[in-house]
């Protein structure tokens, strides 16, 4: 939920013209998937169902790459684009790691 609440400061932050602006709606929506589907995997119903949910935040946090490498920030927010780029990479790895303990890490 961390990740989901820097992102929002972050995008609250980043120029309002149209690019940024769209960029950023998409990387919010990604990032609060990430902590969504994180707290339904944990309330998870079933085996099934948890492997599902974490594949689905592995998929949001490479999503949430992709809308932070689009986002150009200016130079004052550049190390924050940075950090959450790298913190990104780093669930997109723990969800991986997660799958591949259960052994449903397919591609």
């Amino acid at each position: 939920m961390l990740f989901a609440k820097n992102v929002n400061a972050f995008a609250r932050n980043l120029p309002k013209d149209f690019i940024t602006y769209e960029n950023s709606k998409q990387l919010i929506r990604s990032a609060g998937s990430v902590a969504a589907n994180y707290i339904e995997a944990n309330e998870a119903l079933s085996r099934k169902d948890f492997i599902m949910r974490i594949k689905i935040c592995r998929k949001e946090a490479k999503e949430s790459c992709l809308w932070l490498n689009l986002i150009q920030p200016p130079d004052n927010y550049l190390n924050e684009g940075t950090r959450l780029l790298d913190e990104a990479s780093q669930l997109m790895k723990i969800f991986g790691a997660i799958l591949a303990k259960l052994g449903e890490a397919k591609f």
